[in-house]
């Protein structure tokens, strides 16, 4: 079900006061976090949210961060890393949402809840996204917009997790009613990040003479698109994408073809996590064990007045 932010705010007040009491009687010693890429600044940033929460809910405890790196077989390593260390939550945003959920049955069969982030992770016990479906359709009805309904697009896509797959499907479903917007590729991996956009959007850009849009799946694969464009002089192309990075906002106020960002909030999708895990911990029922945490489209009309990452 549903949770939008406004719910979510409401919510966790009231999650907050419950789990304080909870984590100091359960005595929380140590979280385990594995994200998808460290070197992504959105995963630093998480990491960076749910430090912050639980030594809120929980001073002295330890958050122990590591990198998944794109690779399952060292995601799934870490996961025993944790299990060993005796970890009491694992936090995770899977390198693969289905293939991760053996790691998955090792931690629950340890005794030990996982909570899914920013992708689903099967058999995590609660999971805290971004709508990534609203997310590609904020960005990809900005971009229909910005090509005036019509032209050749270009989706730049990434890592098949759930969250580039509801992106892309968002962006999609908004498309499919502009019948002058044809999209000419969407199925090429940027790998999310900023190397990767460079070279996939340089390989169609040369291939496609006529684009005037693109849609990438995440801000640094954007920001890879945007250099391409450069590199080979292409000029006349709007560049969406999704994440509400501090490069983007950058980006965003200066010389570049990237129009807009669906932001994402990292500090609510963290505290949402960390309150989820410290239920589940000690015992209680989640309700809802599903949040999605709606994002927020930036434009270069309206990023001075959005608050950032930091602010949140």
């Amino acid at each position: 079900m549903k949770h939008f932010v406004s719910r979510l705010l409401a919510g966790c007040v009231i999650a907050s006061a419950v789990s304080m009491g909870a984590a100091q009687a359960k005595d929380l010693k140590s979280v385990g976090v594995t994200v998808v890429d460290l070197g992504n600044p959105f995963f630093g940033a998480i990491a960076k949210s749910i430090e912050t929460k639980v030594q809120s809910v929980a001073p002295g405890a330890k958050t122990l961060v590591v990198s998944g790196d794109y690779d399952l077989g060292k995601q799934s390593n870490q996961f025993d890393n944790f299990i060993q260390a005796g970890v009491d939550l694992i936090i995770v945003s899977a390198v693969d949402s289905k293939a991760i959920g053996a790691a998955i049955k090792r931690a629950e069969a340890a005794g030990i809840p996982v909570v899914a982030i920013d992708n689903t992770a099967d058999g995590a016990q609660a999971t805290i996204t971004t709508d990534n479906v609203t997310a590609g359709k904020q960005a990809c009805t900005y971009l229909a917009e910005k090509m005036g309904g019509k032209g050749n697009l270009l989706i730049v896509n990434g890592p098949q997790v759930s969250g580039v797959i509801d992106r892309v499907t968002g962006c999609k479903d908004v498309l499919k009613d502009k019948a002058d917007i044809k999209i000419v590729s969407d199925n090429q991996n940027g790998i999310g990040t900023r190397e990767g956009g460079l070279n996939v959007t340089t390989g169609l850009l040369t291939a496609n003479d006529d684009v005037t849009g693109i849609f990438t799946i995440n801000d640094p694969s954007a920001i890879g698109a945007d250099l391409a464009a450069k590199q080979l002089n292409r000029t006349g192309i709007a560049i969406t994408t999704v994440d509400g990075s501090p490069d983007i906002e950058d980006a965003l106020k200066g010389n570049t073809q990237i129009v807009a960002s669906s932001a994402q909030l990292p500090s609510k999708l963290a505290d949402a996590a960390v309150d989820a895990g410290i239920k589940l911990i000690n015992g209680e029922k989640i309700a809802e064990p599903t949040v999605l945490v709606a994002p927020e489209l930036i434009t270069r009309d309206t990023v001075a007045d959005y608050k950032g990452w930091a602010s949140q």
